[in-house]
């Protein structure tokens, strides 16, 4: 499987998706945003992807890295 990173979404019809980026259908559709956000957390967890919280109005609210992070950071 390829890591993908996720996207949490709102729907037109007040639902929110965890979409794949790339993807044509979203992986799985919840009734609130913090459901969708565990879901793609466990995701991107076990991908070691991004993942990427939209608002409402489509702009990005936050990210979260799961991919391979160099710590302690460099610079």
């Amino acid at each position: 499987m390829t890591s993908r990173n996720q996207h949490v979404t709102k729907r037109s019809d007040g639902s929110w998706q965890v979409k794949g980026e790339g993807a044509s259908k979203p992986y799985r559709v919840t009734r609130t945003q913090a459901e969708a956000v565990d879901i793609a957390r466990d995701v991107t967890r076990n991908q070691g992807s991004e993942l990427f919280i939209h608002r409402p109005d489509g702009r990005i609210r936050a990210r979260d890295s799961h991919g391979r992070d160099p710590f302690p950071p460099r610079g």
